[in-house]
């Protein structure tokens, strides 16, 4: 890279840096403890979780993606609904053990979200100003689907995260959200470890059966 290229480079960085605002900031570092709790089957990343998604309401309305606003609003319930049932969701009312799906239900799953996305998409694309109606409802609806499994302590809601983080990217860096782009990236490494992790979990449980 010649001396003008790095000069661009370190300019451009230095003017995202700029565009960073406290909000993003304090919305990124809760969602980053939530997942690295979660991971590790914490109960605490709940009110991580509930900290991080009230201040990414007002972030992700400020741009525009307004489905991944309502998405926020939907985290907020669900980080209650979350540290209820990792603490009494288990059989009679014990902490919740990591569960799997089979591939039937995965389908259905899928098909779920398939339609959820295309019926979404096109009410934003006809009634609001929605920067990219149909990716922003596919990560929105999916996410939707993968958050009740990780609530429910479904194995693999990590595989589904890997997925949708990975179009969030894309979103995230249209609309100059560095830092979240930066964040979704180290989520979806945390996804693949702990995957890995929960999986070895479940195995022995399921070893002694």
């Amino acid at each position: 890279m010649n001396n003008l290229a790095m000069s661009d480079f370190l300019q451009s960085l230095y003017l995202a840096l700029q565009a960073i605002s406290h909000l993003e900031l304090v919305s990124v570092a809760f969602g980053l403890a939530y997942v690295i709790l979660a991971a590790r089957e914490n109960s605490w990343c709940w009110p991580a979780a509930f900290i991080g998604t009230g201040t990414a309401v007002f972030l992700f309305w400020g741009v525009s993606l307004v489905m991944e606003s309502a998405l926020n609003v939907y985290y907020l319930i669900m980080a209650v609904y979350g540290w209820w049932q990792w603490q009494k969701g288990g059989v009679e009312q014990t902490r919740l053990s990591i569960s799997s799906l089979s591939m039937s239900h995965h389908i259905s799953l899928l098909c779920l979200i398939a339609l959820l996305t295309i019926v979404s998409g096109y009410l934003l694309m006809q009634n609001s100003n929605a920067a990219f109606p149909f990716v922003d409802s596919f990560t929105t609806w999916a996410a939707v689907i993968t958050t009740w499994m990780i609530a429910r302590k479904i194995l693999e809601n990590w595989l589904y995260w890997v997925v949708i983080n990975s179009v969030s990217i894309c979103l995230y860096l249209e609309r100059d959200l560095y830092l979240y782009a930066a964040l979704f990236f180290i989520y979806i490494v945390i996804s693949v470890f702990a995957y890995l992790q929960w999986q070895r979990t479940y195995s022995k449980m399921h070893s002694h059966e």
